[in-house]
């Protein structure tokens, strides 16, 4: 044993022993979460890991991702320079130059091209966080420190592989242009005379950064190295566009008031985060000056976990208090009510965390457990339960929307679709006209069809979003055994927050049935040849199109509403500079529709903006919320001038002749 390994062994041992013991305290905390099943389907998580977490599809969906997938699979080069490098510093005997003649050139090449790519990279990144960081606190001394460790070691790597080929020892030279030309520096330098001492001291910076940075990482945001490619594998597989349900029985808890009433992966969520800020700058509430932002929640539910976790695995009670109180570790009510339910902050995250979901567990704790929630959502809640509609209407009202068209009921055995008009379809004036053209369509098609009428009840959206899980549950219920009795095979919505509860949601309740929003169904009757139009719409003007969020981002519907579009008008759409699965939310979603906003700005009028900027005629939407915050936006712009339409709308001005 050399005099560097007696040194080098026992502080290896000490430090991966430390390493051990620091992940061990960490991720033993987890387990105080319930449990989850996120271990199903092996064979499309390993898929999914590839895809996403070794092949960074979601990182590389955004322009500077290009430079973390650099630093990603540079590392995974040098995992083996690193391993050499430990096993030399322990058995000195042990070297990447004994595999085959072959072989060892082209790994070294690819180890002296990887050291200069991550230490570009790392270089870049650097520059980004002092010129434009990717939020006003992603400037920190952690990301510096972390970042000023990773070029030393490709520094030192350089050093001690510029010596090896200055004193004539590597084989490899040949094909290692990098060190060949640090060596070509140092045989021009002072230190041609006696290289030793350098190779020495960079040798140890080496060993030391390398010790450092390992024991590092588990006290710090970048123990995302460590957590982000599990993150991937145990992701949710199906969409995160709905909850699970609850058993209501005497003495259980409801939603989640404590971080041990998470599940375990809601807890391994909080190491994962890379607090890259993505989400952060994909929420319309932070955008808008709202006291949310996703980045924070996971930050604070770490935080909490950290505080909180030894104590309640020794089974006391936790100290630091998860909702309600301002301060690191804690989130506000008012944040956890600025929430949307956009999922933004979910579609644009590189590692699959769900911060909505949270967010709902903890409106469904202060609603059923506390009957804390905004005073506003009262009457809400008492027209949901006694009308089962938001305005508290009679349901003999559901029915007048059709005037003197002759809508059919919904025959059993008879009729092939149910048309579920929805609440807003029913009741809300500006809605009614698209229910008008949806039924228009359906009728011109030969479609057999029919409806509920003052049977139908609300589906019970915004009271899940909202945390009423008891009145949703017992509604969900009814209407399920309702449509079993019915015979219902297939419905067809106008309101995608109708689409996914029934789709999604229901079939928590046991309903198994073909739900289709009405522009799918537009799109497949013109594309088909069954809906032939009378003439092309050319009295629009200028058409831009906005994604509703639980139509796009929650059901990944974004084609044929466009498509429809498009047909009925010989040209497609133009697209705001936020569209698809990176579309910007309407403010209207997660039972906002129902409520003021009093902090920050309208996420409406950012939403407006953004579409008057393409000096738009027309503002095509696919949802009733769409529709009343555009329209409600345009009138506070003073921009009346510019029409709002549903896809509906604008396929049955075709129809006229």
């Amino acid at each position: 044993m050399t005099s560097t390994s007696a040194i080098f062994t026992p502080l290896l041992i000490v430090s991966l022993l430390f390493f051990v013991w620091s992940c061990y305290r960490r991720f033993s905390l987890v387990a105080v979460g319930k449990a989850e099943d996120r271990f199903s389907n092996p064979g499309r998580r390993v898929g999914e890991m590839l895809l996403y977490a070794f092949g960074q599809k979601r990182v590389v969906s955004r322009p500077f991702g290009i430079n973390h997938f650099v630093i990603f699979w540079s590392f995974l080069i040098l995992l083996i320079a690193n391993g050499e490098f430990i096993l030399h510093g322990v058995l000195p005997g042990v070297s990447l130059a004994l595999l085959p003649d072959r072989l060892y050139p082209a790994v070294m090449f690819l180890i002296d091209l990887a050291s200069l790519l991550a230490l570009v990279a790392v270089a870049v990144a650097a520059i980004r966080r002092i010129i434009a960081p990717p939020y006003p606190t992603a400037r920190t001394m952690e990301a510096f420190f972390i970042l000023g460790l990773i070029a030393t070691l490709m520094l030192a790597y350089y050093g001690i592989a510029a010596v090896r080929i200055a004193e004539g020892r590597e084989t490899a030279a040949a094909f290692m242009p990098i060190s060949s030309f640090v060596a070509s520096l140092l045989q021009g330098s002072p230190l041609a005379l006696n290289l030793s001492p350098f190779a020495v001291c960079c040798w140890w910076v080496h060993a030391v950064a390398l010790l450092v940075f390992m024991n590092f990482l588990p006290y710090s945001k970048h123990m995302h190295i460590l957590t982000a490619i599990p993150s991937c594998y145990f992701r949710r597989l199906e969409k995160p566009n709905t909850l699970p349900r609850e058993e209501f029985a005497k003495g259980k808890s409801y939603g989640a008031e404590r971080i041990d009433e998470l599940t375990w992966k809601d807890l391994f969520d909080a190491y994962a985060c890379t607090e890259c800020g993505r989400c952060q700058n994909a929420c319309p509430a932070t955008v808008t000056g709202k006291p949310l932002n996703p980045r924070q929640v996971i930050h604070d539910l770490k935080m909490n976990l950290l505080a909180n976790g030894p104590l309640l695995k020794k089974g006391s009670p936790p100290l630091t208090p998860l909702i309600g109180v301002e301060g690191e570790g804690s989130i506000t009510t008012d944040a956890i009510w600025a929430c949307t339910t956009c999922g933004a902050c979910m579609e644009s995250c590189p590692v699959f965390i769900e911060q909505m979901p949270k967010l709902l567990a903890f409106r469904r704790h202060l609603v059923e457990a506390k009957a804390d929630f905004p005073e506003e959502l009262l009457n809400l809640f008492e027209n949901m339960e006694q009308r089962s509609n938001p305005w508290g209407i009679a349901p003999s009202e559901r029915t007048k929307w059709s005037g003197s068209m002759a809508v059919k009921p919904f025959a059993p055995g008879e009729t092939e679709y149910l048309l579920f008009v929805g609440c807003a379809g029913a009741f809300d004036s500006r809605q009614k006209q698209v229910t008008v053209s949806v039924a228009t369509i359906l009728d011109r098609a030969g479609i057999s069809w029919g409806i509920l009428g003052k049977d139908e009840n609300c589906c019970g959206d915004s009271l899940r979003r909202l945390g009423n899980e008891y009145v949703f549950d017992k509604m969900a219920r009814e209407n399920v055994q309702l449509f079993q009795q019915r015979g219902v095979k297939k419905i067809i919505t106008s309101c995608p927050h109708c689409f996914t509860t029934l789709k999604n949601d229901y079939r928590q309740y046991g309903l198994e049935v073909e739900v289709i929003h009405h522009s799918q169904l537009i799109r497949d009757l013109l594309a088909s040849g069954t809906l032939k139009l009378n003439r092309s719409v050319t009295d629009l003007g200028k058409i831009v199109f906005h994604d509703s969020c639980y139509l796009g981002r929650h059901n990944d519907v974004y084609d044929p509403p466009r498509e429809a579009v498009a047909a009925a008008t010989g040209t497609p759409p133009v697209e705001l500079e936020r569209n698809r699965e990176n579309s910007f939310c309407c403010g209207a979603g997660g039972g906002r529709m129902w409520m003021e906003e009093h902090l920050g700005s309208r996420i409406n009028h950012n939403r407006v903006q953004e579409a008057l900027t393409q000096k738009p005629d027309t503002i095509c939407v696919s949802c009733p919320y769409c529709m009343t915050m555009f329209e409600d936006g345009l009138k506070d712009e003073k921009a009346g001038q510019v029409r709002v339409r549903d896809v509906a709308e604008i396929v049955a001005q075709g129809l006229r002749v």
